[in-house]
């Protein structure tokens, strides 16, 4: 019956859309509004929330704070953890505002939430009074459900929006921290706050110079006004320099440390299923990554390009239930592009026929089926066929679902991790191979 609610009532339907608000209202008088008792950060953008969110989570608790965090990976109360095997990066109302409250309940000063477009145009966040709003970066993404970039940006902007309206806690100020580099700058500088901060490459509050892209990670110099320290992160990449520039002037609003803000961020790794090698004892890389738009596809792929000896194996593909049709060739061109071998398989069809998704992706991928490029529904087969192949010196690129548990095929949710699945072949074929 409720599914056939939802296909008879379209998601942005003006029915469907107060039915989110009335069920955040409710939750929220329900829980008592827990977010008045707490110092809320949201993080939205299109990439590099849910490791922007770990690394704000990582130097509060460095400075001694104790926090809470939800995001598209996990969730964290003090100090108990847990996967999200949701697959939402915004919880629903209930869920959300219970969390807010264990985090009340268990004495956190902070909570650190990873925000999406789809909660703050459901209003699913109705009812979280957020002290402090960071952009990460914008780029296209969500599209079939927003309708266009337009909408899908006046979307973000809504925690942006609603910042300077919430009411003031106690000596709490509303906080914006904005990327000035990216180009929707000037739409997300307009909205009011108490304070506003930057940061980027080219310049900002927080900005990096001498910046240093290693195997290993990254390094450069963290500059604020009238100091400035020298970073080595073990996180690839310059977009993870972005990253730890938002997260770095977030806890500069927040009158942290230099220093401590330089110890927490040394400490940190890689997120789980954010560029996580997978190490078995085998002779070549393998990476696992969420990389499911063309933009996070083309800088993964072009990160390890050029620290691949070999040959460089990408298996991916795109996600079903009428999400996001659109970026399914171009990312299908990007691995074309840049890959030496191409895998195409199954992400989350959902109630899609998985063939379609796939003949979708690769209608960007000109290259012939059997010369450096397979189709192969079945994702555990694909990996299998991609690991089993792979030589001494190539890199093998998992990337869609990073550390997700569960995947969606025909409406229903099965376990699954692309994580435990290439250990499993890569232990079973370690252990013939001996």
């Amino acid at each position: 019956m409720l599914n056939y609610l939802r296909k008879l009532i379209p998601e942005q339907h003006p029915v469907r859309l107060l039915f989110h608000k009335l069920k955040a209202v409710l939750a929220s008088i329900i829980y008592r509004f827990p977010s008045r008792y707490l110092h809320v950060i949201g993080i939205t953008g299109t990439k590099g929330k849910t490791t922007t969110t770990n690394l704000i989570a990582a130097i509060l608790q460095e400075a001694g704070y104790k926090i809470g965090m939800t995001s598209t990976v996990g969730f964290q109360i003090g100090t108990l953890k847990w996967l999200n095997e949701a697959k939402m990066t915004t919880l629903s109302p209930f869920a959300l505002q219970k969390m807010l409250r264990q985090m009340v309940n268990e004495g956190c000063q902070f909570a650190v939430l990873e925000v999406s477009s789809h909660s703050l145009a459901q209003n699913r966040v109705w009812g979280v009074n957020f002290d402090t709003a960071v952009l990460t970066n914008i780029g296209e993404d969500h599209l079939e459900y927003h309708g266009d970039f337009q909408s899908y940006l006046k979307a973000k902007g809504l925690l942006f929006e609603r910042l300077n309206r919430a009411a003031r806690k106690p000596k709490i100020q509303k906080l914006a921290v904005v990327n000035s580099d990216d180009l929707q700058f000037a739409y997300f500088d307009q909205f009011l706050a108490d304070r506003k901060y930057t940061f980027g490459l080219k310049g900002g509050t927080c900005h990096a110079s001498n910046l240093q892209l290693l195997q290993t990670g990254v390094s450069f110099d963290l500059n604020v006004p009238n100091n400035s320290i020298k970073l080595s992160l073990k996180l690839p990449g310059q977009f993870n320099v972005y990253n730890a520039l938002a997260a770095s002037t977030v806890a500069l609003a927040l009158g942290i440390n230099l220093q401590v803000i330089k110890a927490a961020l040394e400490k940190s790794s890689t997120v789980a299923g954010r560029f996580e090698q997978i190490d078995c004892g085998q002779n070549f890389a393998v990476i696992v990554d969420y990389a499911h738009t063309e933009d996070s596809l083309e800088k993964l792929l072009e990160l390890y390009k050029q620290q691949t000896p070999g040959r460089l194996w990408v298996v991916f593909g795109a996600t079903g239930g009428g999400r996001d049709k659109a970026k399914r060739s171009k990312m299908g061109k990007v691995a074309d592009q840049i890959a030496s071998v191409v895998i195409l398989t199954n992400d989350d069809p959902y109630e899609e026929d998985e063939w379609k998704i796939i003949q979708d992706v690769a209608a960007g991928v000109e290259r012939e089926e059997g010369k450096n490029f397979w189709k192969i529904p079945n994702r555990y087969q694909a990996i299998q066929f991609a690991l089993r192949l792979a030589q001494p010196q190539d890199t093998v690129v998992i990337a869609g679902k990073g550390a997700e548990s569960v995947q969606m095929l025909e409406g229903e949710k099965i376990a699954w991790d692309d994580r435990k699945v290439v250990r499993e072949i890569l232990s079973t074929a370690l252990a013939v191979d001996l």
